[in-house]
């Protein structure tokens, strides 16, 4: 009697053992992918935008700025734009907002120029107006980076 009792045991924690693996496995296995939602593609888009505009300007890329901006943008950039040897420039995003085709983003951004061997530091607070689809800069609010140095 012992014998079949503890054979009983033995394949009652076997099954329990296997069951248990299995129901891990099951729920372990499947990896959920979840869907990025429109406004965070939509956000990091501006992120990225407000990045490749940052770099041409610093590069005087102006196929580049032209390619990611409106046509009254790259025009306001173009003519507000100040001569300088070499610049390093960061932005720190802050807030985005969302209507419909438009974004804007609100960043700090902080600048050293160097102009003629003289350097030139400068930091502020700009709202970049971005619309449609694929994102274009279409205006700079507030304090503008790129029309430094000053």
């Amino acid at each position: 009697m012992e014998y079949s009792n503890s054979k009983i045991r033995a394949s009652l924690i076997f099954l329990f053992s296997f069951l248990s693996l299995v129901f891990l496995l099951v729920s372990c296995g499947k990896k959920e992918v979840k869907q990025v939602s429109e406004d965070s593609r939509i956000t990091q888009e501006s992120f990225m935008l407000a990045d490749v505009i940052k770099n041409a300007y610093i590069k005087n890329d102006l196929s580049t700025l032209e390619k990611n901006t409106t046509k009254d943008s790259y025009k306001d950039i173009i003519e507000a734009r100040k001569y300088f040897d070499s610049t390093d420039l960061s932005f720190t995003p802050h807030w985005v907002e969302i209507d419909g085709s438009t974004v804007n983003l609100q960043v700090s951004w902080k600048g050293t120029w160097t102009v003629k061997g003289k350097r030139i530091e400068d930091r502020g607070l700009a709202v970049f107006v971005m619309e449609g689809r694929p994102l274009k800069l279409a205006k700079v609010l507030r304090d503008n980076p790129f029309r430094k140095p000053e």
